[in-house]
């Protein structure tokens, strides 16, 4: 399975300036994978120390923290040379131990030849955590370290792994007369995309049977999963139910009937507060399960000084669980446009959130006050040429104006549609294929 993240490890691999670096991401989203991949590729060996039920490791960390004191221990925990500059030194699992999170402050200073990468889940919760329990404030390695988040598949890296490489290429070229030539294959496994989803479990599933129902059963315990996480992460019984109820919450208020897809506390439970269910849904974001994207009020750059926290919308990690979570059947994929347009196109805004994140943007939506003007465009992200605008259009009808009228008010001269039409251009407006998201998203990227 290939992910388009290599490319960056190798990239930091090669940065004569490589600091240690931190993959974070939600559980299961192949972190462990990648970077065994990526060892096994590019050097000689791999010191792999997992914390997780590791006590001596956690011990090891409780000393000293001087690089190659540390080195030597993880080398007698691998049978490794981890000093000798080859080998890719893998802390796993790092949010178990908080010292370990400090110490690539020491790597970074002390012993910048080495390759060092840790991976976790979880990292601000855990860390949260322990200073609660310990009260000594762990330090973060601020400065010391890079990142790379990895999310879910996206539809790209779907396509590489079910269909093949050169069509995968196509898709992320942004070249529409390559696109337009491959339309309804894309289309068609872009249904495939919208039931299976970029869980790399659920996808390699799917790949080795192509049987939808094998692919849903692997959802629903990732599902299960994620829910038995709270607990065991979260102290208080309360928190967890809050978390448990705003996490079932979610799913249901995007496939609700509405016009307007905020996020609404009051939806959670009869008599559900905001100030009881905020920390749930901060809780939720820290781990990587929703993505929050917040209302602004003009688009103004940069937007966050334009968010108004009081609004904001929140879509799952990935859109094969939405359908797991919703009881989405496969019969959709073959009825029409239905699963394009089921519960006014959430699967399709789901689609596009989790594609925008995945290649670096950050997502916010605009909507009208409510009580003179109405109206709402779906997301607004910071472009090289200011703020863009996207529309997302479940199927082909691609009816109503108000990213016309938003562009109009505020002057915005470029905007973007995602449907199934084909590619389009205007003077002010782009109709991109749902199918080209991430050949379009990447190419504006690099404007």
């Amino acid at each position: 399975m290939y992910r388009n993240a290599m490319d960056r490890l190798k990239a930091w691999k090669n940065a004569p300036t490589r600091k240690p670096l931190i993959v974070n991401g939600a559980r299961q989203v192949g972190k462990t994978w990648l970077v065994r991949a990526f060892a096994q590729a590019e050097f000689a060996a791999l010191a792999h120390v997992v914390f997780l039920d590791n006590e001596d490791m956690k011990r090891a960390f409780e000393g000293s923290l001087d690089a190659d004191r540390l080195l030597m221990l993880i080398g007698a925990e691998t049978g490794t040379n981890p000093r000798d500059g080859n080998t890719l030194v893998f802390l796993d699992e790092i949010q178990e131990c908080p010292r370990a999170i400090t110490a690539l402050k020491m790597f970074c200073e002390q012993r910048p030849d080495v390759p060092v990468i840790a991976a976790g889940s979880l990292l601000g919760v855990a860390l949260n955590r322990q200073r609660a329990e310990d009260g000594m404030g762990t330090s973060w390695p601020v400065g010391k370290v890079e990142y790379l988040d990895l999310h879910p598949l996206t539809f790209d890296e779907f396509v590489r792994e079910i269909a093949n490489e050169n069509l995968a290429d196509i898709t992320r070229s942004a070249e529409c007369d390559l696109v337009t030539a491959f339309a309804g294959r894309l289309e068609g496994l872009l249904r495939e995309y919208l039931y299976v989803g970029g869980m790399p479990e659920v996808v390699q599933r799917y790949s080795d049977t192509k049987d939808f129902a094998q692919a849903r059963a692997v959802q629903r315990t990732l599902l299960a999963d994620y829910e038995h996480d709270f607990s065991k992460h979260v102290v208080s019984a309360l928190d967890v139910e809050h978390i448990r109820q705003t996490w079932r919450s979610v799913p249901v208020q995007l496939a609700r009937e509405s016009d307007l897809k905020r996020f609404s506390y009051a939806a959670i439970r009869n008599g559900a507060r905001g100030r009881d269910y905020r920390d749930a849904v901060a809780w939720l974001v820290d781990a990587g399960l929703v993505t929050k994207v917040p209302r602004v009020s003009k688009p103004g750059i940069p937007l966050t000084g334009y968010a108004d926290e009081t609004y904001f919308k929140l879509y799952l990690l990935d859109v094969g669980l939405l359908g797991a979570a919703t009881g989405l059947t496969s019969r959709a994929l073959v009825k029409g446009n239905r699963l394009f347009t089921e519960y006014k196109g959430a699967y399709a805004e789901q689609f596009v959130c989790q594609q925008l994140v995945a290649e670096g943007f950050a997502p916010y939506y605009w909507s009208a006050d409510g009580k003179q003007k109405k109206g709402e465009v779906d997301f607004v992200v910071e472009g090289a040429g200011g703020p863009l605008p996207i529309e997302v259009k479940a199927g082909e009808n691609t009816a109503g104006g108000s990213i016309a009228s938003f562009a109009r008010t505020y002057g915005i001269e470029r905007a973007v549609r995602f449907s199934l039409l084909g590619w389009k251009e205007r003077d002010w407006l782009t109709n991109v294929p749902l199918y080209a998201v991430n050949g379009y998203l990447s190419s504006i990227s690099r404007d």
